[in-house]
């Protein structure tokens, strides 16, 4: 992806953060980015690191982790297009406190403090919403803390499955006592990164992850592939005894 031809000022037009920028201000807000590109396994930061800006995902997937005292890795958080990660430390002296690491060739974009600071001194409602993007990043993670500590393992991994289904209704209807609909088409559900590593996300081992996937499987709920499965049934995921 060449610089010259990727039209920042538009690609950032499109992201939340910066949807409600005027024209002008996105040129001068693109002045301050640059364009990067990573192959497979790249490292784009590492913990305690000085930060110079955030990043945003344009392609490719990375990972944010953390290294144990006994050096066993724990997966934060894996950000895909669109995502961004490090606005926080924008506001800050501090440091990387975890490493990105890219897990397919990507392209991310870099949004340097100094063009976030010009543009806050121009619009403070700019700041306003930076504060959102980095609120809902935190709810994200006391979720993350309220589901290693209250849910199962089981439930961890079935929710993680359908995090981009809708089955409420389903849920409702059976606690409601009423009889389940006729059931949907299978829906393929893309692995972004290995087993180990969504494992790790899921604070579980590799070993336990795969347990389960099999447990799944042999109750006819999912089809397991290397890189993809299909949920079968979403509805009786949903209800599954072990969740």
């Amino acid at each position: 992806m060449d610089q010259v031809r990727f039209d920042i000022p538009r690609y950032l037009s499109l992201l939340p953060l910066f949807n409600e920028l005027r024209p002008d201000e996105l040129t001068r807000l693109a002045e301050g980015c640059q364009l990067h590109r990573y192959a497979r396994g790249d490292m784009v930061c590492r913990l305690g690191e000085p930060c110079e800006g955030f990043h945003v995902v344009v392609t490719g997937q990375v990972k944010l982790s953390v290294l144990s005292p006994s050096g066993q890795e724990k997966v934060v958080e894996l950000a895909g297009p669109g995502h961004t990660f490090g606005e926080a430390l924008v506001f800050s002296d501090r440091p990387y406190v975890v490493s990105v690491q890219t897990l397919a060739d990507s392209t991310l974009l870099a949004v340097s403090k100094r063009a976030v600071y010009a543009e806050i001194a121009a619009d403070p409602k700019f700041a306003l919403r930076m504060l959102a993007g980095m609120s809902r990043r935190l709810h994200g993670l006391i979720n993350d803390v309220q589901s290693y500590t209250l849910a199962s393992g089981m439930q961890r991994i079935i929710g993680y499955l359908l995090r981009d289904t809708d089955t409420t209704e389903a849920e409702s209807n059976a606690a409601e006592g009423e009889p389940a609909p006729v059931n949907e088409a299978p829906i393929t559900v893309q692995l972004p990164a290995s087993k180990a590593t969504i494992a790790s996300r899921l604070s579980i081992t590799p070993e336990y992850f795969s347990r389960v996937l099999h447990e799944l499987e042999v109750a006819g709920l999912i089809e397991v592939g290397r890189r993809e499965l299909r949920i079968l049934d979403a509805q009786r995921l949903a209800r599954y005894p072990g969740r």
